[in-house]
């Protein structure tokens, strides 16, 4: 399914409303280009990453409200991603400070989704949560 067909009931894209598309730019970016996502789409007010036949764009919308995101509110709380294995989330997780990217519980990483779940959950600059999940090559 890399070849970007259509599938039915796999995910067409994601938006994320921004106040900074430049910081989004950096931050979901790297993120995303981690992933194995390209760039895709580049616009003045936003930019998207493509995986196969899903994308996700980032935003700065003319009818933004303002204010942070808040995933804590009704509506989306956060996009998981799988991470092949371990050693490369973990080294996701490594570099992830340097792209505006914080590790969330600390405390219990990385098994804050509990101890069979390999994980880890960043938050960005605008409070949106990602949650990457090692594969089963638990290498």
């Amino acid at each position: 399914m890399g070849d970007g067909r259509a599938v039915t009931g796999v995910l067409h894209h994601v938006e994320l409303w921004v106040a900074d598309p430049e910081r989004a730019d950096a931050e979901w970016g790297w993120l995303l280009g981690e992933l194995g996502y390209v760039p895709y789409q580049r616009w003045d007010a936003g930019r998207s990453w493509r995986l196969g036949a899903t994308y996700i764009a980032v935003e700065r919308s003319p009818d933004l409200v303002a204010g942070r995101h808040e995933r804590r509110r009704a509506g989306l709380n956060h996009l998981a991603f799988h991470v092949a294995g371990r050693a490369e989330l973990d080294s996701l997780v490594t570099r992830s400070p340097l792209h505006g990217w914080t590790l969330m519980f600390p405390e219990l990483h990385p098994h804050a989704g509990g101890e069979e779940h390999y994980a880890a959950y960043l938050e960005n600059g605008d409070g949106f949560e990602v949650e990457l999940v090692a594969g089963a090559d638990q290498s």
